[in-house]
């Protein structure tokens, strides 16, 4: 089958899975189908031949099985699909963000620049409006006020006359509309830096928050709550650890435990430790990145002062500089505070797919599954076996790695998401934190972790065989493909039609920003400023001639009088 035409059956097929759950009052999104779509297909025991085209009766199977995994409220395997699902589409770099962000506001900007760029502005009354429309522009991309706040256009106002009197209007509009822009956004700094420095001296912003103070207040507050959270996600995963250590080796124990899934809460608890460490890490970005800050805003304002003083005048050179990068440094502390507010939005909305183990796993439950397990937390474990490393004489082809012998020891990037593979594949897909001070294994330019130097030797012995286990197992539970970072060892295994569905489903639709949208209505961005998306325009490009001639459709009677008209517009408009 043509991959188009593959694509075309995949999407017809996760159209009719989602109006059957709609059906059933589950309103599911694509990209959820198409995950389990792939999920229903890797498992082995649906019995799928991934070398053969689907059929009739293929398509109905799989409808079936998925619309039934959907309605399942009652797993955390799908309790963890959804949230990995929801993580993908809403979480991105700190740069991706920051870019995005910064695109958007440009492009809402696009109309208020294009009134003032194109006014052509002659009359007094004329020049007044333009010159109010500046103000406005003003305010909207520094974001310090409402431009309907009297107050605030008028303490705006004064500061843009300090440096731009409206008698220069004229001048401004003789400009080409690329030099307009430029302009417009060099006074917007300057007139912010403006603003930012009367409010320090008591002298004015209005409408302007403190930032570095909501900051510093938001950060610890966010980074607290996240903390109690992560603590309480990594207290039941030890529970579960426990429990499941404990049935592994008792194979009665297991058959009956096996309606619990134990196991699959257990992915689900630690998918969800994973994602908030990522948040986590992104806020201690944020507040080292405005600790920085405060101490730039506060020299920069020192050193302000110290070249204002009490001059009446002052060299334009010495002072606009200080007033542009005031306000590039308060556009990194809005930046911040936007990024704050998303991560713990983020964070918040995680919470709703963890539901399932209060409903499956009551307190009397696991205190009874508790009776006589002790508990012990991943820092536990590894002290247990620190001293237990691996001796180097013992392998010859191996190549192991210690702390104390290799170069950026920490970031080196760890399989399965730093668990333990051998106790993986050899536990029934236990999850045991892997401790790097054993030893860290270089198997085919990849790197492994163990719990004990005994699963790192047995390991060590037949890595492929332990390789192939744990892809057969994330076969059976497709969550364990985002959770312990298999998605390369899948590329050779689906073919074409399968391989990255959830990209392909929603390629047509996303932005790149769709995966970042938070209360946003709609997935799609507005169309850019720009009168094409496709393509940059040159340095050489100019416009096209246009010339219209009057007055050719006269009556034959009378004499012809054409008129020659130049529609042609100016190389500097386009």
């Amino acid at each position: 089958m043509p991959p188009t035409q593959a694509e075309s059956v995949i999407k017809n097929i996760i159209r009719e899975i989602g109006q059957e759950c709609a059906a059933h009052g589950e309103i599911v999104s694509e990209t959820l189908v198409a995950f389990m779509v792939k999920a229903v297909v890797l498992d082995p025991s649906n019995g799928f031949n991934m070398d053969r085209t689907l059929v009739k009766s293929d398509v109905q199977k799989l409808v079936q099985l998925c619309v039934s995994r959907l309605l399942d409220s009652k797993n955390p395997s799908l309790d963890t699909i959804k949230m990995q699902v929801y993580f993908d589409m809403n979480y991105t770099s700190r740069e991706e963000f920051l870019e995005e962000h910064h695109r958007v506001l440009e492009s809402r900007l696009g109309s208020v620049t294009r009134e003032i760029t194109d006014n052509r502005a002659c009359a007094r009354e004329e020049l007044e409006s333009l010159y109010r429309k500046v103000v406005s522009y003003m305010l909207l991309r520094s974001g310090l006020g409402s431009p309907t706040d009297i107050k605030v256009v008028r303490e705006t106002t004064a500061a843009l006359q300090s440096v731009f009197p409206q008698a220069e209007l004229g001048t401004f509009l003789s400009l080409s509309k690329k030099d307009k822009e430029r302009q417009l956004k060099e006074l917007s700094m300057i007139v912010t830096g403006i603003r930012l420095f009367n409010r320090d001296c008591g002298k004015g912003g209005e409408g302007i928050d403190d930032l570095p103070a909501i900051l510093q207040e938001a950060i610890p507050a966010t980074t607290q709550h996240i903390d109690s959270q992560l603590q309480v996600a990594q207290e039941q995963a030890f529970r579960y650890t426990a429990i499941l250590e404990k049935v592994t080796k008792n194979s009665l124990r297991s058959v009956e435990l096996q309606p619990y899934m134990l196991k699959e809460a257990l992915y689900n608890v630690r998918q969800y430790e994973i994602f908030l460490q990522i948040i986590l890490s992104d806020i201690i970005t944020c507040a080292q990145e405005v600790e920085m800050m405060i101490k730039q805003l506060g020299a920069q304002m020192e050193q302000l002062k110290m070249t204002v003083k009490a001059k009446t005048a002052v060299p334009t050179s010495l002072v606009f500089p200080i007033f542009i990068s005031l306000s590039n440094l308060w556009t990194s502390f809005q930046d911040e505070t936007v990024l704050i507010s998303v991560l713990s939005n983020l964070t918040a909305h995680l919470e709703q797919f963890l539901g399932a183990h209060e409903l499956l796993f009551p307190e009397k439950v696991m205190q009874d599954l508790l009776n006589e397990v002790t508990v012990r937390t991943d820092v536990y474990r590894m002290k247990e076996h620190m001293e237990d490393r691996v001796h180097m004489v013992d392998f010859r082809k191996q190549e192991w790695l210690f702390p104390e012998t290799t170069a950026n020891f920490d970031k080196l990037l760890i399989q399965c998401r730093g668990f333990c593979p051998y106790t993986f594949a050899t536990a029934d897909g236990l999850l045991l934190p892997g401790n790097p001070a054993i030893g860290i294994l270089k198997h085919k330019e990849k790197y492994y972790t163990f719990s004990t130097r005994d699963a790192a030797y047995s390991f060590a012995e037949s890595p492929e065989t332990y390789i192939d286990i744990i892809r057969e197992k994330a076969k059976k539970n497709a969550e364990l493909i985002q959770l312990l970072e298999l998605h390369q060892q899948f590329e050779t295994l689906i073919p074409y039609s399968q391989a990255n569905l959830r990209r392909k489903v929603t390629h047509s639709v996303q932005t790149n920003l769709s995966h970042m949208r938070r209360e946003n209505c709609s997935q799609v961005y507005s169309s850019k400023d720009a009168s094409t998306q496709s393509t940059r325009e040159g340095s050489t490009g100019v416009p096209r001639p246009q010339v219209y001639i009057a007055g050719l459709r006269q009556d034959r009677t009378k004499a012809t009088c054409a008129v020659k008209v130049n529609l042609t517009r100016a190389v500097d408009e386009t």
